[in-house]
């Protein structure tokens, strides 16, 4: 990470203005009438110089202001040095620039902090979520992952890809709750999925080993009761690399997929979904594959509930299906680019929870 400074770097040109303020009131304070006294006005030229600089400008330009206000006094009553009232403007001055001083210190120190939490939290992404690889096989892919808290780059939502002898298998899913928490049950069932993915023949496997891992995950040596505390929803895809190939799909309580054909969504629903990752100690799940058709020049969109519950102004969920119809970028990396720029205007550019879509398309033979 480079090394930059944490605080805001101070425009020279701004420094100016309270320099300009200073030589103002100083000319004019010693110009005015004996009764009137415009000394008192010198603090605003400290006072706005945070706003564009750090500690040393607040200090320069606070210095200079006490020894303007020490000139006035000087010059306007030359025979008695400093009244009373200079005295007590000259103490304001310092108690003033001194107290701003210390608050650009203790900002700068909790703006190196920030980055430094910013720098964490990006690595962290990279560990966990890393980007998907633009190319899996035939399958060109892209993803996108949106944080609700300004400060975190990543939460309890999660994707991953994974290449096979066949083809490409897919996991989008969100984990129950929010905090580290749900980053660590994250993380531990992507774990599972991509030691797995490559070993397990059958996708109903590899869905009753990631339900048993994230029970695997909760209980704590001797414990036998958490059972269903923490799930994870999810949907698993297998994608062969041949043309005319169906996509094989197990949805364990996640929303469904969406393929984008010829500008037209189609709602990929599972006939019969299974309980989330996690409650198979409880629910004994007997997994059913659905499949479907991944024509060449399809996109297939892959999402959490973040996108689909995200609301406007007005409390209205965003309109999936709606909002993409007529769209025909081919591309997966221009498409999520509209899309996000799409979510966040329908939300009012936050949202409420975290958001993550997956897009993969495999690209149409071009026509002899």
């Amino acid at each position: 990470m480079s090394q930059r400074r944490a605080g805001p770097r101070p425009r020279w040109a701004l420094v100016a203005i309270p320099i300009g303020w200073i030589v103002a009131v100083s000319v004019i304070d010693v110009l005015a009438p004996p009764d009137i006294h415009l000394g008192p006005l010198l603090v605003a030229a400290p006072a706005i110089t945070p706003s564009f600089g750090g500690p040393r400008t607040v200090g320069l330009v606070a210095a200079l202001a006490v020894i303007a206000q020490t000139a006035i006094g000087v010059l306007r009553d030359p025979d008695d040095l400093l009244s009373a009232n200079h005295e007590a403007q000259i103490i304001a001055l310092i108690l003033v620039g001194t107290s701003l001083v210390v608050f650009c210190v203790l900002r700068e120190r909790r703006a190196k902090e920030l980055t430094q939490v910013r720098y964490v939290s990006e690595v962290a992404q990279r560990v966990v979520l890393p980007p998907l690889p633009r190319e899996l096989g035939p399958l060109r892919a892209s993803a996108l992952y949106l944080a609700a808290e300004a400060e975190a780059r990543i939460g309890g939502d999660l994707y991953a890809a994974a290449r096979t002898t066949s083809g490409t298998r897919l996991i989008v899913g969100d984990v129950r709750g929010k905090g580290m928490t749900a980053v660590n049950d994250a993380a531990l069932l992507l774990g599972a999925f991509r030691v797995a993915a490559h070993r397990r023949a059958d996708l109903d496997e590899l869905v009753t080993y990631l339900d048993r891992s994230v029970c695997w995950n909760l209980m704590e040596p001797g414990e036998t009761g958490r059972y269903g505390e923490t799930f994870i929803t999810a949907t698993v895809l297998d994608i062969p690399d041949r043309d005319g190939g169906k996509v094989r799909m197990i949805s364990c309580g996640h929303p469904p997929p969406v393929v984008l054909r010829d500008g037209r969504p189609i709602t990929m629903n599972a006939r019969r979904p299974a309980p989330p990752l996690g409650l198979g100690e409880l629910a004994h799940p007997s997994y059913h594959i659905d499949s479907f058709p991944f024509e060449p020049g399809d996109l297939l969109l892959l999402y959490t509930d973040g996108v689909t519950e995200a609301r406007d102004a007005t409390g209205a969920f965003y309109p999936l299906t709606d909002r993409i119809t007529g769209w025909n970028e081919s591309d997966p990396d221009a498409f999520l680019d509209r899309f996000r720029r799409d979510l966040l205007r329908h939300v009012g550019g936050h949202l409420n929870d975290d958001a993550a879509m997956i897009v993969a398309t495999r690209p149409a033979l071009p026509r002899a």
